[in-house]
């Protein structure tokens, strides 16, 4: 069987942060039920961060390790979002661009709500497995944010926002694609997927969201059981409780996984309360760690969770991580791959709790201050320059290099490095 899967990984949770319980309790919402969130905090975009920034600043370190020739043997190069500012021009231009990759390369983007990281490294590994240029890489960046946006002088959408706010996050997860599955192997053949049309969640306008949240409750725990079905009847021998070690799951907020997860044990393994409840804190708590701590970031939080459970996880012997991925619509994936000690080494060389832990912390009063400014880069702003300087305490808390935006000029994004 030809060898394909993660050979490098990486995340970028941002810049700034947001305590939710304290927003929780400044938006005066019903703490009982804010707890079954089961969110700590959750990043946030800075008017001079976009998609592009949060994809950049995670793939970095990725492609500075790499040799030229191995570099250059990345031959496409594909961003996954629902955060486009652009309908027509893919933001994998800038990023291509930006990490100065070899012309010589695909370029394009994927949207599927938060399926589409998924959908691209499905796209990666089948372009991998059809050797039709071996040795050849792919670049994968899942990156979306969530901006919320008042104009100056109105109100907060406290209604409207409800619990969407809270669990509303920014981030990117970048990943390198090949022959060389050190992070996980990938394995081929082993897919579930059901999709149906749902109008749970949708994007009527760029800038915000619009949906049924318990429709999309629903329809993820329908998605969640029937692509595992699906998963089972192509892999034989294939057991819920059984044949996964661990379980990385799209967390829109780590509540609706516990449910997800509930669900299946009961229908599956007609498994009892206790039960249910020691195997959530095994297998799944491990992939919530670093959810619970940026929020949903659509299309790269399956992704994001993957990167928490081999962080997190107890690797001492080569494990099965089964692995699901629902984006509103809707489209869904149960999949599956081995990661290792060498797995874990890797992705803890990317320092990805210090990156958590070097974010500024908002208080409520600079979050209310970042909901209006965030209104001046608004979807299909054609020319501002950003003030990198709003808000200095978090410039002055960054520990490397950091890409921002800073100017729009006819439409077309320019970055710089700070720090």
């Amino acid at each position: 069987m030809k060898l394909v899967g993660i050979e490098a990984m990486n995340v970028f949770p941002g810049t700034t942060f947001v305590d939710v319980r304290k927003l929780a309790e400044h938006r005066q919402l019903d703490l009982t039920r804010f707890e079954n969130l089961l969110m700590k905090e959750k990043t946030v975009a800075l008017p001079h961060e976009d998609p592009v920034t949060f994809a950049i600043n995670a793939a970095k370190p990725l492609i500075e390790v790499l040799s030229p020739e191995e570099k250059d043997r990345i031959e496409m190069v594909i961003t996954c979002t629902e955060s486009s500012f652009d309908f027509g021009k893919s933001m994998s231009t800038y990023c291509h661009d930006l990490l100065g990759l070899n012309r010589n390369c695909r370029l394009f983007e994927v949207k599927n709500a938060c399926y589409s990281g998924v959908a691209g490294l499905q796209i990666a590994v089948n372009f991998i497995l059809s050797q039709v240029s071996p040795g050849a890489k792919v670049l994968l960046l899942a990156t979306d944010i969530s901006r919320f946006i008042i104009e100056e002088g109105g109100d907060a959408l406290t209604l409207d926002w409800s619990f969407a706010e809270p669990s509303g996050g920014a981030g990117a997860v970048a990943i390198l694609v090949s022959d060389n599955p050190q992070i996980l192997q990938i394995d081929v053949g082993a897919n579930g997927y059901y999709g149906y049309e749902v109008m749970d969640a949708c994007r009527p306008n760029p800038d915000s969201e619009a949906g049924d949240s318990d429709l999309s409750l629903l329809s993820y725990l329908d998605c969640c059981e029937k692509a595992f079905l699906e998963y089972q009847k192509r892999v034989e021998g294939c057991s819920y409780d059984k044949t996964f070690d661990f379980l990385a799951m799209h967390t829109p907020f780590g509540g609706m996984i516990k449910g997800a997860h509930r669900n299946l044990m009961r229908k599956l393994v007609k498994a009892k309360p206790p039960q249910i409840e020691a195997d959530f804190e095994a297998r799944v708590i491990p992939g919530l760690k670093y959810c619970q701590r940026v929020g949903n970031i659509m299309g790269a939080t399956t992704m994001l969770s993957l990167a928490s459970t081999i962080d997190h996880g107890n690797f001492d012997k080569p494990k099965r991580i089964g692995i699901f991925s629902y984006g509103s619509g809707c489209c869904s994936e149960f999949f599956s791959g081995v990661a290792s000690a060498e797995s874990q080494q890797k992705i803890r060389q990317q320092d990805i709790l210090n990156q958590l832990d070097s974010r500024y912390e908002m208080s409520m009063q600079e979050y209310e201050k970042l909901l209006v400014s965030s209104n001046t880069v608004k979807f299909g702003t054609r020319n501002v320059v950003l003030d990198t300087e709003i808000f200095r305490a978090a410039r002055n808390q960054l520990v490397k290099p950091t890409l921002f935006l800073c100017e729009i000029k006819e439409f077309h994004r320019e970055y710089q490095w700070i720090g």
